[in-house]
């Protein structure tokens, strides 16, 4: 199948979910991830109706997104992966959000970047915060017992705004075994007054949205399987 109708077979699967869950399908959004995939895909799925794109890698979104613009898609995006300090300068001149801040160092430099590029009438930058439900100890982001005092401690930082959770759920032959981490991820939003629950992928996602996902991050059953590489995105040189 082409883009178009897997992203038409996501939205069926996203409403199913919601009606099994008494939900509205217009509570969540549909992060189409596109780590690997040329520009000219994004533009073929956005095209299709998906208005908002998802990437993992500041490197690879600072080659890409120009290129969507410049074929006149204008998509949301957002960074989906691990954002290292020294890329947080370049990471907010690219993203409109960013769901993986992973420690109060990493919104400290966000906030310090935001502040230095301040202009009169520019919108905080809107996060989320990790949360490491599942406990894995590869897996960034914050222990669930951290995350009230390090939202205390983030939400005074100028320059940002923390609209709510995101996770990684553990890989899992059957989603229901992830659905236990998806309601704590859940749990702890309400808990904090928050908005929004980035979780659940390709393989969880119905799951995650049964449990209360507000985005869900969706790469394979909308583009296809994975590139390998991304050589068609390095500058010259790189």
């Amino acid at each position: 199948m082409g883009i178009a109708e897997n992203l038409r077979v996501v939205r069926e699967r996203v409403a199913a979910a919601c009606r099994r869950a008494g939900r509205s399908p217009d509570e969540v959004t549909i992060v189409g991830v596109s780590k690997t995939f040329p520009a000219s895909l994004v533009v073929e799925a956005c095209r299709a109706g998906l208005s908002d794109i998802g990437e993992n890698r500041a490197q690879e979104a600072v080659v890409k997104i120009p290129q969507v613009a410049a074929l006149g898609a204008k998509p949301r995006w957002h960074l989906v992966g691990h954002l290292q300090t020294n890329k947080v300068k370049t990471a907010l001149g690219l993203f409109d959000i960013i769901h993986s801040v992973d420690s109060l160092r990493l919104a400290e430099f966000i906030s310090l970047q935001a502040d230095k590029a301040a202009l009169p009438g520019v919108e905080p930058v809107a996060v989320l915060l990790e949360v490491n439900a599942g406990g894995e100890a590869s897996k960034f982001g914050f222990a669930p017992q951290e995350a009230e005092r390090a939202l205390e401690q983030i939400a005074r930082l100028p320059g940002l705004v923390v609209q709510g959770l995101m996770t990684v759920a553990p890989p899992a032959e059957d989603p229901e075994e992830v659905r236990p981490v998806f309601r704590e991820l859940r749990r702890l939003r309400d808990a904090l007054g928050l908005r929004h629950l980035s979780m659940g992928m390709t393989d969880d996602f119905e799951v995650a949205v049964e449990e209360g996902a507000t985005m869900v991050r969706i790469g394979r059953a909308i583009f296809g399987p994975r590139a390998p590489v991304w050589e068609w995105a390095r500058p010259e040189g790189e």
